[in-house]
């Protein structure tokens, strides 16, 4: 039994002894103390209670300090906590210091928390980078379509990262720029023999106004011929006045018809009202005979006249009176 306890015990030492070593980083301490850095024991133990990995904040610390930078403990742990990247900015505030640009910790910081790389950034600042903007269409004066594309040389300005518009506003304006530019050209050939006019005037617009970069300069890589966009319009435009003058005259010929039939059936009306009053004639003639007013022998002469009348007709119009007798037949 006395064995057994003994074991026990020593386990349970070796147990503490590796609690102790986690929550007070020895070798950690011994390192910062040896690069003159002054970091105690009890804050590298609080450091694993406020769950902030010891060897982030003490590497870092002493990075900055061996670059003669002033930070401290307290702020890279308060930047840990607030959810940023610690060694992403000791660097950043290295290269920039030595590259002489006026970034502060607290800058650094804010730059970092806002979701951007600050130590890209400052890169950025140092060396200038080309941003190439996808193919831009535009049309000049002349109908002539334009295929543009610009390499837009940027670098960031640390003062308006925070807030500041990103490289797709860049691009954005600086498209919106050459449309503006060839589409005031009078002919495409101005923009072909010269396209460094373009990048001169899209640099007059200042368009890096608010945003995080300073534009550099704008290059002009490549202009291509589009299509004819002035002759397609017209070409469209005469289609559209075909269909419209199309549909006008189909309209007036539907109309005509209309009218035709309209008046076809106006005819027909007439003639069978010509036909009824026709129908009365004998009714009035039979009622003439019955109540006195009409002779035989007066209808003898009426009957008389009428066919002198049709005879006359058939020899000023010959086929008249047999055709009109075949109709009646």
């Amino acid at each position: 039994m006395e064995g057994l306890g003994l074991v026990v015990v020593i386990l349970l030492g070796i147990v503490a002894f590796f609690v102790f070593l986690y929550f007070i980083p020895v070798g950690l301490w011994i390192t910062a103390r040896f690069s003159n850095v002054k970091v105690g024991l009890f804050e590298l133990m609080f450091m694993r209670i406020r769950k902030v990995p010891p060897s982030i904040v003490v590497n870092s610390l002493i990075t900055a300090t061996k670059a003669g930078l002033n930070v401290t403990t307290k702020d890279l742990e308060t930047h840990y906590l607030a959810g940023g990247h610690v060694p992403s900015v000791i660097k950043a505030l290295i290269s920039a210091d030595k590259a002489n640009i006026n970034l502060s910790f607290k800058q650094a910081t804010a730059i970092d928390l806002a979701g951007r790389d600050v130590f890209e950034a400052v890169q950025i600042s140092v060396n200038p980078k080309v941003i190439t903007t996808p193919k831009v269409a535009a049309v000049a004066a002349d109908g002539i379509q334009l295929i543009a594309i610009a390499r837009v040389t940027v670098r960031a300005n640390i003062q308006q990262l925070v807030g500041g518009a990103g490289e797709d506003t860049i691009l954005a304006r600086v498209g919106e720029g050459i449309v503006t530019s060839i589409g005031s050209a009078a002919s495409h050939k101005d923009v072909l023999e010269n396209p460094d006019k373009i990048s001169k005037l899209v640099l007059q617009r200042g368009l890096d106004a608010g945003t995080a970069f300073e534009i550099l300069s704008i290059d002009i890589a490549d202009v291509d011929v589009g299509a004819n966009i002035g002759a397609k319009l017209q070409t469209d435009q005469a289609s559209a006045d075909l269909k419209v003058a199309e549909a006008k005259a189909e309209e007036r010929r539907a109309m005509a018809v209309a009218l035709e039939q309209e008046m076809k059936a106006k005819a027909q009306e007439a003639r069978a009202k010509v036909i009824e009053a026709e129908a009365e004639v004998p009714k009035a003639i039979s009622e003439s005979f019955r109540s006195g007013n009409l002779g035989i022998m007066d209808y003898y002469r009426m009957d008389n006249i009428k066919a002198d009348t049709e005879m006359r007709e058939s020899i000023a119009k010959p086929g008249t009176g047999t055709s009109k007798k075949s109709k009646d037949k």
